[in-house]
């Protein structure tokens, strides 16, 4: 399995649909949004060119109306390359999602089922309180947690303060697992641009997305607003601009802004987990060399 990561608008999409197109191959999607069939503006999908040149699992496979966990992707996803490794040498994963792929490259702790109802009052909370009342009450619960991990990220923080109250023990010790063994050999490339280059990527891509209705697509999602997967950056800007707490220029603003301090946090996150090996995004043929080097498959056109 080849691992492509990186940061969002870096360029994955199309590096990967060159691979795939190049090994014969199909591509599974670690991406916690794309998952969902509702999301597609504010998601950055594979076009329908994409998707109908290269077969691509794991997008559009699910409602917003349901939760999908990366536990459920892991066991998804591992079925999913049983049956592509009958008849594939190679299978491709991307995704900017650090937890989705660290999911079924490593394996996650065992962890107890949240009942819906603590769920549902600390989305609440989150909602109405903010998400630095969570920090502060995780901070308090798991010092160790809060203090190796991203904060900024509200999923992490209510899914490790759900541990938290539901056990009476800190989120951190349920994180002691040994890397699960896998039945394949897993290759890990992350990719990168210059800084500036990479922020004006994003930028454009903002300008796109809401030039293609972001706003409207949004709109039509306030029902489901409480939903993890909508309390992130590109959704949340969204809905407090619809909620009047700022004007579209400052929406804009703050979309772009927000998308260039995540992308910072995926870096981040990829140089510091995994075994990656770094490859600037224009430099296919380095990259299709490794895979060569590593799998013993030539890449050709």
């Amino acid at each position: 399995m080849v691992v492509i990561a990186g940061p969002t608008a870096v360029g994955k999409t199309d590096l990967c649909v060159q691979l795939a197109q190049q090994l014969n191959t199909e591509v599974l999607s670690a991406d916690s949004r794309q998952f969902y069939r509702e999301l597609n503006i504010g998601t950055a999908k594979p076009t329908e060119a994409d998707l109908q040149g290269v077969p691509h699992h794991f997008i559009n496979s699910h409602s917003i109306s349901t939760l999908y966990s990366a536990g459920a992707f892991e066991r998804d996803a591992l079925r999913t390359l049983d049956a592509l490794f009958e008849h594939q040498n190679v299978v491709i994963l991307t995704g900017g999602s650090g937890l989705y792929i660290k999911a079924l490259c490593e394996g996650l702790d065992e962890l107890p089922e949240t009942p819906p109802e603590l769920r549902a009052k600390l989305m609440g909370q989150l909602e109405n309180e903010g998400l630095a009342v969570l920090q502060a009450q995780l901070r308090a619960l798991d010092p160790q947690y809060a203090a190796q991990n991203d904060l900024q990220n509200s999923q992490r923080v209510v899914r490790a303060l759900e541990v938290c109250l539901l056990t009476g023990q800190p989120f951190s010790s349920f994180r002691q697992r040994q890397v699960a063994l896998r039945p394949f050999h897993i290759i890990q490339i992350a990719i990168e641009r210059p800084r500036p280059e990479l922020y004006a990527r994003i930028d454009a891509r903002i300008d796109v997305m809401l030039a293609q209705g972001l706003v409207e697509e949004v709109r039509g999602l306030v029902a489901y607003r409480q939903h993890n997967a909508l309390q992130t950056v590109g959704y949340k800007e969204v809905f407090d601009y619809l909620d009047g707490l700022y004007d579209y220029e400052e929406m804009t603003r703050l979309l772009k802004r927000n998308s260039r301090r995540y992308a910072k946090r995926q870096l981040t996150w990829f140089k510091h987990q995994g075994n990656f090996n770094w490859f600037d995004a224009s430099n296919l043929a380095g990259i299709e060399a490794f895979i060569a080097t590593h799998t013993h498959i030539v890449v050709s056109e």
